[in-house]
């Protein structure tokens, strides 16, 4: 069954002092693209993560984030006293004849080097990976649940253009065969007064007209590929692999049917029923761009 390229979901966890939160959503693009946003200390986790996407979601533009706070005192950046001293003794020497001059610990705090981040471990770093992959996994679980909800209304929007679609080019089937009648009475009345006017047309040549008129303006073929493109569609949505871009060349197929059924056929009820099956082909165009 076919899934929506629109979803969210996301995971939470409180572990060993550490709080984290995994957000994934995605949106409609015709290829895949990802976007993956991470703390500097879990960088090292980016292609990963994308690797990880790619084996859960074929197409659309998705963006993962994760959050992480420290929650315990180790949170506290490790403040370097050699880069402190330094820098006082370049601020004595630059204000030395000014003895009123006091420094301000916050700003001295905040200059480069003083106040630094502490490096992870290799186990950290393990411990912080698999959480966080954990994490990520629960997410797009809960992201392509959403999908899959969303991709069952889009199935039954789609069936139902489909339906509509059968049952205006069944209307077209029962219609067609009376154009080419309607064609040679209008033209054998034509005839009838040509001839009462004295002028000379034989059977054969009003036969051969018409048979080429019916040759000309036969549909059949056309309405036989729509049939043929509709169970296409149908099938394609059922599959369990992923169909939007089938689906969106199957519907530009359907599209040149009808066109092609508008401008051979010649008669004003076939054309309304044409404008029908070309509306309901719009939406299934437009509704497609959401499928994955």
């Amino acid at each position: 069954m076919i899934q929506s390229m629109t979803g969210f979901g996301e995971a939470q966890l409180e572990e060993d002092g550490h709080a984290y939160h995994v957000e994934a959503r995605s949106v409609n693009n015709r290829y895949f693209k990802a976007s993956i946003r991470l703390p500097d200390d879990f960088a090292f986790m980016e292609m990963e993560l994308e690797q990880l996407l790619r084996k859960r979601v074929t197409r659309g533009s998705l963006t993962l984030r994760v959050y992480v706070r420290d929650l315990s005192a180790a949170a506290a950046q490790e403040v370097n006293v050699a880069a402190i001293q330094q820098y006082l003794s370049q601020l004595r020497a630059a204000v030395a004849a000014e003895a009123q001059v006091s420094i301000d610990l916050a700003t001295l705090a905040m200059l480069p080097g003083v106040c630094q981040p502490h490096e992870l471990t290799e186990d950290q770093r393990e411990q912080n990976a698999a959480i966080v992959t954990r994490l990520a996994n629960q997410a797009l679980d809960r992201l392509v649940a959403m999908r899959s909800v969303e991709g069952r209304a889009l199935a039954a929007d789609l069936a139902a253009r489909c339906d509509e679609i059968r049952v205006q080019a069944l209307a077209i089937r029962e219609l067609a065969p009376r154009v080419v009648e309607e064609y040679r009475q209008r033209l054998t009345a034509r005839i009838r007064q040509l001839l009462a006017d004295g002028a000379a047309l034989a059977e054969q040549d009003l036969l051969k007209e018409v048979a080429i008129y019916a040759e000309r303006s036969d549909i059949s073929e056309e309405l036989s590929r729509l049939d043929s493109h509709l169970a296409q569609f149908t099938s394609a949505m059922q599959s369990r692999e992923p169909a939007g871009r089938k689906l969106e060349f199957i519907a530009q197929e359907l599209l040149r049917e009808a066109n092609t059924i508008g401008s051979k056929a010649g008669d004003s009820q076939i054309a309304r029923h044409t404008i029908e099956i070309k509306t309901a082909v719009d939406r299934i165009k437009e509704q497609v761009q959401n499928v994955e």
